[in-house]
């Protein structure tokens, strides 16, 4: 059932995350499949590999001869570990419990990775919304100025087709971005299943250049790969251990009697029972066992040099992203400054409407530089951060 939608007043990105980690399917069934490993665990810890068996049997001739001979015969059987079995067993189950850990560790990771996407996704498209409704305002300013100085003569009347064409095109841009928001709203709202309100723009936390190794030593997704190594590590040890099914010890006793009117005879039983060696099914199951063993190892391998060059990427990527903010913060500050002193002349009537228009569009377009600069590099640290495994804060 769909969880009803509900407009949060100030969202963060760590809020958003654990509101879509709660949404997930395997986060619900974490708790079971917690409880699965612990019952192996358990089950590993038994006195006897499988459940001990009651034995319940009898004999008549009352349907045929009708002389009285008559037999009962109970009996226990209780399967045997082999040697080395139990100890297999419990470090195959403990190798199980923390796969279980690392596999859903590593499932928040990647939806970590969906959220941060949708998340600043939402930013840069809450923000290029907010800067179509200051040009629509600007240009509509301008717009009714150029109007009354048209009024006056001042202006001729193709002035005021040019800042009617300039309204009538940030309008456009504004309708463009209000579809875009609403899109990047909907995309971040069926993750978290909540309505987004105004976004909290905040950058991660630090992360510091010297834990890099150690983070990286630790990423769940490392992590999650050498668990399932050591799964089959330990699996493909048990599977040398068992190279046969378990044998039995049976303990039974029988009353019995020949003929009617004498007395019943009770008799006492040991058995042991001893399969052989599965050949080639024993064969077959270390075959898997190993297979898997090199699987996980080469991938955990592959792994690690994937994540090597995911992070340095994403610090590349981070580097940039400061450089680009810097030289656009400066662009949008020359950008105001040329702005001002175009409409202060614009005033006195000593430029044209239509150079008053490319300086509004170029200080739009500083403006706008600068502001998805901003953004990018909050993204890219928060891009930095995901490579390096760290959820969001």
């Amino acid at each position: 059932m769909a969880l009803p939608a509900h407009a949060e007043p100030n969202p963060t990105l760590a809020g958003a995350f654990a509101a879509a980690w709660g949404r997930q399917p395997v986060a619900q069934a974490l708790a079971e499949r917690e409880r699965a490993a612990q019952a192996r665990r358990s089950a590993a810890d038994a006195l006897t590999p499988e459940p001990p068996s009651l034995e319940l049997g009898g004999r008549s001739d009352r349907f045929n001869r009708d002389r009285g001979n008559a037999e009962y015969e109970v009996g226990l059987a209780l399967p045997l570990w082999l040697p080395g079995e139990r100890g297999g067993s419990q470090a195959v189950a403990d190798a199980e419990m923390t796969a279980v850990a690392g596999r859903a560790a590593a499932l928040r990771l990647q939806l970590a990775g969906e959220v941060r996407q949708a998340w600043w996704a939402w930013q840069q498209a809450r923000n290029e919304q907010a800067l179509a409704d200051e040009r629509v305002t600007a240009a509509r300013r301008l717009r009714d100025d150029v109007a009354r100085r048209v009024a006056a003569g001042d202006l001729a009347r193709s002035d005021q087709h040019q800042a009617d064409g300039a309204l009538a095109a940030a309008l456009a841009i504004q309708a463009e971005g209000l579809a875009a928001a609403d899109a990047a709203r909907l995309q971040l709202q069926t993750l978290t299943g909540q309505l987004p309100g105004e976004p909290l723009f905040a950058s991660e936390s630090a992360v510091v250049e010297t834990q890099t190794e150690n983070l990286l030593a630790a990423h769940p997704r490392l992590k999650n790969l050498e668990n399932l190594g050591d799964v089959s590590r330990r699996s493909l040890e048990l599977a040398r251990t068992r190279s046969r099914a378990s044998p039995e010890i049976a303990v039974s006793t029988r009353r019995e009697r020949s003929l009617a009117g004498e007395a019943m005879e009770q008799t006492w039983a040991l058995a042991l029972r001893i399969p052989f060696s599965s050949g080639p099914r024993q064969d077959a199951r270390l075959a898997e066992a190993n297979a898997d063993l090199i699987e996980a190892s080469l991938g955990a391998e592959r792994e690690r040099e994937r994540l090597a060059q995911e992070v340095a990427a994403a610090r590349s990527r981070l580097g940039a992203a400061h450089a680009q903010l810097a030289a656009s913060d400066e662009r949008a500050r020359l950008a105001r400054e040329s702005r001002s002193f175009f409409e202060k002349s614009f005033r006195l009537g000593e430029t044209d409407l239509p150079t008053r228009l490319r300086i509004e569009q170029e200080a739009f377009e500083a403006e706008r530089q600068a502001s998805r600069a901003r953004i990018n590099q909050a993204q890219s640290f928060s891009a930095y951060r995901q490579a390096l495994g760290l959820l969001p804060e």
